[in-house]
């Protein structure tokens, strides 16, 4: 009966080790499901980072490329209108020329009067060579955008709202007022 009971218990420890194996093989198994698992969440972690990446670096792309077309832009401007503030200080120099050769003189300060003129023509031409041009309003209709009417009068023959006289020239620099001129309009 020894015999029995120790082939039976020897059965059992054999149950024993066979159900423990499979228990390791299932428990590796779980181990690996486990482990891909893990790494499918390191995975999806990991694109999830990449696509926040790729937003970020498009995003500083984007923020770049804007400001480069804006310094473009403003360096564009600033070539544009780099004369503006110097012509705006010499548009008083010509308004005196002006008034200097709109003077009578003598036949022996004619050859001062042609100095004053020459000197004038070479300023408001190297001025036009930048891009400053007279402001042509006489004769025309009133435009706020580019006179000032300082005087009104009634003029027989000519229509209200006309420039009938310019008291002082105005200016522009390509398209921007330097100085807007100011007219006599009629009523």
């Amino acid at each position: 009966m020894a015999k029995k009971e120790d082939k039976k218990t020897d059965e059992t420890v054999n149950e024993a080790v066979e159900e423990k194996e499979e228990l390791t093989e299932t428990a590796d198994e779980i181990e690996e499901i486990v482990e891909d698992i893990n790494e499918e969440d390191e995975i999806t972690k990991l694109n999830q980072q990449i696509d926040k990446l790729k937003n970020d670096y498009a995003r500083a792309y984007a923020d770049t490329e804007n400001l480069k077309k804006r310094l473009n832009s403003e360096a564009e401007q600033m070539r544009k209108y780099r004369i503006q503030d110097f012509a705006k200080e010499i548009l008083p120099v010509l308004d005196n020329l002006e008034r200097a050769m709109a003077t009578e003189v003598s036949e022996a300060d004619e050859a001062f009067k042609k100095g004053v003129e020459m000197t004038y023509t070479q300023l408001l031409n190297a001025l036009k060579k930048e891009g400053v041009d007279e402001i042509d309003c006489l004769n025309k209709p009133y435009d706020p955008n580019l006179a000032q009417a300082i005087l009104q009068e009634k003029v027989e023959g000519t229509e209200s709202g006309i420039v009938i006289a310019v008291l002082q020239k105005g200016y522009v620099l390509k398209d921007r007022i330097l100085r807007p001129a100011m007219v006599k309009v009629s009523e």
